[in-house]
């Protein structure tokens, strides 16, 4: 049967405290299926709030649809979402499937990136030149990449302490996946921005099972 071992959380802060999480559940990652942005308007940021939903394409439906099918054999006990519409439909995808319910956590949004959202991504890089700031520095209106880590952290670390022995999917974005992924597997930050430099994060519609291995 498979387990997962100890996590091991660094958080950077001023402090450089390490938080030493030993997981009671198995955790499985999901980024929403694909979108109309994924395909015509890449080069902007989503809107938020969002004067219309922004749902999936034919295509990213099917995708998750297929995905849930074989997923159907993890016998998963808990479904954790993002609230915005792109991620919660692909919950609800998986829930019907998998005749589970969705829990939705305004935490696993995805980050908020304040006055550049609906705005051409040109606009965000050409302020936000250096990427290792991010971690750091946040738009206005917005959130940094540590912001981001902080929220993730207290979601994981809320749900493992109330549950046990329990197969666990979480559905959410790019970034806040990435960031959660990282800090279970202790990189830097440097090593984090060499992940999403080499397009290593995880991508739309894929699923990654965290840390998994053979109970002794």
């Amino acid at each position: 049967m498979k387990l997962l071992q100890n996590f091991l959380f660094s958080e950077q802060s001023e402090e450089s405290k390490v938080l030493e999480l030993k997981a009671k559940n198995a955790y499985f990652l999901l980024r929403h299926g694909e979108t109309p942005y994924q395909l015509k308007k890449e080069k902007i940021h989503y809107p938020w709030p969002e004067s219309s939903p922004i749902l999936l394409t034919e295509r990213g439906k099917k995708q998750i649809e297929i995905l849930a099918k074989k997923l159907k054999q993890e016998n998963i006990d808990l479904i954790f979402s993002s609230d915005i519409p792109r991620a919660h439909q692909t919950a609800k995808i998986m829930a019907k499937e998998l005749g589970l319910k969705v829990n939705l956590d305004l935490r696993l949004r995805d980050i908020n990136y304040g006055i550049y959202h609906g705005r051409p991504r040109k606009e965000f890089y050409r302020d936000f030149p250096d990427e290792e700031e991010r971690f750091y520095k946040a738009p206005k209106n917005g959130e940094s990449w540590s912001d981001c880590k902080k929220r993730m952290l207290d979601f994981i670390k809320e749900i493992d302490k109330k549950y046990q022995g329990k197969k666990i999917l979480i559905i959410a974005h790019g970034d806040p996946l990435w960031l959660l992924e990282g800090m279970i597997k202790d990189k830097t930050n440097g090593e984090l921005l060499k992940e999403k430099m080499e397009e290593k994060i995880i991508k739309v519609g894929e699923l990654r099972i965290l840390s998994a291995k053979i109970s002794a």
